[in-house]
């Protein structure tokens, strides 16, 4: 940690790496929102630098003004930076704020003053029933000029995003050992924070990764990736990407028909199906049922669409 250099006085980048050291294991936070607050907050001090013409130390820190914090938000608007970032921006500034008021560094009571970004709540993109279906079959795409086992992996991976609502990270994290076979009709997956939650693997799901074990070419250790490339090395997100897009031109899926959008596909057709939320939460690995909650709206939507296509008075 002290290697990492904060374009700072002596005393605020001290500080500065104690606090990049406390997020980073204390906290456990994921390994990329801690760099990602690391490199915010390095770019907030360099505009300090520019704005002040001089280093900022914990001095001109607690002398921090609202309209000092505006201006970096707009200029990093001004670059393109979108809202769900600036808030990200916003937060581990703040953070560091509240770690040298901890350490009775300084008091920053600028950032009362500065409201969050506003961020536009889109709802999720689920897939029809049948086409979820038919994204997660390897017949599908039986025409490709693709290995079978390779067919029979990306089939399997996506199987598990809609079958068992699982991030990419989460399902391409499972080790050959713990692979949902036979009688294994669960898997423990790390999610975002590092939390660990089971999931349930439902029967289809499980033939899935036994068809692409059983055509798969290369000996899986047992503490190694269950998916692996070409190569036999770990298994790239990007590749199910790839095998996604492949699949909206061949079934005629938009643009949102994304491997995330098979989670929100496994989420909506259980709660239009008779689902409880807090099971849904549970199931999904969401820390607030807030999260989970927007589903509701998406099956509101759905039906009320239904509803309006099939009512005499709607049409």
């Amino acid at each position: 940690m002290d290697a990492i250099a904060f374009p700072a006085a002596p005393d605020l980048a001290a500080e500065a790496r104690a606090w990049f050291a406390h997020i980073g294991v204390e906290r456990r936070m994921s390994p990329k929102t801690v760099e990602a607050y690391g490199r915010d907050l390095r770019q907030f001090l360099t505009f300090l630098t520019e704005h002040n013409g001089a280093l900022p130390g914990c001095a001109s820190f607690t002398s921090l003004k609202p309209t000092d914090i505006r201006a970096f938000m707009a200029r990093r608007r001004n670059e393109g930076i979108e809202s769900r970032s600036l808030m990200r921006i916003l937060s581990g500034i703040r953070s560091f704020a509240r770690h040298l008021e901890r350490e009775g560094k300084a008091k920053v009571s600028a950032f009362s003053a500065v409201r969050t970004p506003k961020i536009a709540r889109s709802l999720p993109k689920p897939l029809a029933a049948e086409a979820a279906r038919r994204v997660t079959q390897t017949d599908t795409r039986a025409g490709e000029e693709r290995e079978p086992w390779v067919l029979a992996r990306d089939a399997a991976v996506l199987a598990l995003l809609y079958g068992a609502g699982l991030r990419i990270s989460e399902a391409l994290g499972i080790t050959r050992a713990a692979a949902p076979v036979g009688e294994i009709d669960a898997v423990t997956v790390l999610g975002k924070g590092g939390k660990q939650r089971a999931a349930p693997v439902i029967a289809p799901v499980r033939r899935a990764v036994e068809d692409y074990l059983a055509l798969c070419p290369y000996v899986l250790k047992p503490d190694g990736p269950l998916f692996v490339g070409q190569k036999g090395g770990p298994l790239s997100s990007r590749i199910i990407q790839l095998a996604m897009q492949r699949l909206r031109g061949a079934l005629g899926l938009p643009d949102t028909a994304t491997p995330h959008a098979l989670r929100h596909s496994f989420a909506t057709h259980l709660l239009g199906n008779g689902g409880d939320l807090r099971t849904i939460q549970e199931l999904l690995g969401h820390a607030s049922l807030s999260t989970t909650q927007i589903y509701t709206a998406v099956d509101s939507a759905r039906l009320l669409a239904a509803y309006r296509a099939a009512h005499p008075r709607g049409r």
